[in-house]
């Protein structure tokens, strides 16, 4: 609660000096796993991009959970004045990158010079995600500048072509697939109309201390002691570089770590250090009601 209020009177801070007042963002639409059934035709298809996921308010951009992201002078040149909700991205496989130059702010225009801000949806459209997809398509070609980009969007027609194509894009490195209903709003919290498939799952867990290595890793960190929100504690002994061995993540932090289900006490299976967490997501908001499609 306080660390939620402290985030709100920073943000007030900032729209006071800037004399910018922050267009209201309702809550974020949350995915949901994909599962078999699913009728794929429906949906429209899209890359799970590795970044950070930002929201523009028309005036200034913000993490998922509230906090200011300050981006160098130039960066948002010829946005428009509309709620946007994207990835910073800079590439498969170079979240750490973008997350520093998230964290540190005040960065020189160079550090953010590949930068790109992958536009996926817009929260305060009222049209099906159709109609927002060609909407992105044009504020994209109005803004003409390159940091403002779109995630591409397309049809497959059955799950086998899912599949397919879930295939191809891990194997060039890149994390997974999001489906999202054709027909769809924009409705916050978890939301069937909006789907994540991934090969592996992955959660949380807050790092609670450290089991030391053993011959390669001698002198360094073997594994991390963790514990999940509902309180289970277990290791992480892989997915780490030598230098995250060195310094690994601080005590109290949260990371991201991959796994594939669950063992017979309910531990994840194989789990995989991915990433350290900057924050965690947001509560899930309460659920909207369905508004009705078009006639």
């Amino acid at each position: 609660m306080l660390r939620r209020l402290l985030t709100a009177l920073l943000c007030l801070a900032l729209a006071c000096a800037t004399g910018a007042v922050a267009t209201p963002l309702p809550p974020p639409m949350l995915a949901t796993s994909y599962r078999e059934g699913v009728p794929v035709s429906a949906f429209l298809v899209s890359e799970k991009l590795d970044g950070v996921r930002a929201r523009w308010d028309g005036r200034r951009m913000w993490t998922r959970a509230g906090a200011p992201i300050v981006p160098p002078p130039g960066f948002t040149r010829g946005w428009p004045p509309e709620p946007m909700e994207g990835e910073l991205w800079l590439g498969r496989g170079r979240f750490d990158e973008v997350s520093g130059l998230v964290r540190r702010g005040g960065n020189p225009p160079e550090a953010w010079k590949e930068v790109r801000f992958m536009l996926f949806d817009l929260p305060a459209h009222d049209g099906p995600f159709a109609q927002r997809v060609a909407r992105m398509r044009t504020l994209v070609a109005q803004a003409g500048n390159p940091a403002l980009a779109m995630v591409s969007q397309r049809r497959l027609a059955s799950a086998a072509a899912l599949d397919a194509e879930l295939a191809r894009v891990v194997a060039a490195g890149g994390e997974g697939l999001m489906l999202h209903r054709a027909d769809a709003r924009y409705v916050p919290g978890r939301s069937e109309a909006l789907l994540k498939y991934k090969p592996h799952q992955d959660a949380e867990a807050q790092v609670v201390g450290y089991q030391q290595g053993k011959g390669r890793h001698a002198g360094r960190m073997g594994a991390l002691l963790v514990r999940t929100p509902d309180g289970r504690a277990f290791r992480i002994g892989t997915g780490f570089s030598d230098r995250q061995r060195e310094q690994p993540p601080p005590l109290h932090s949260w990371v991201t770590y991959r796994y594939s289900g669950q063992t017979s006490k309910g531990l994840p299976r194989f789990p995989r250090f991915l990433r350290v967490r900057d924050e965690l997501p947001p509560p899930d908001p309460e659920p909207a009601a369905p508004r009705q499609p078009h006639g």
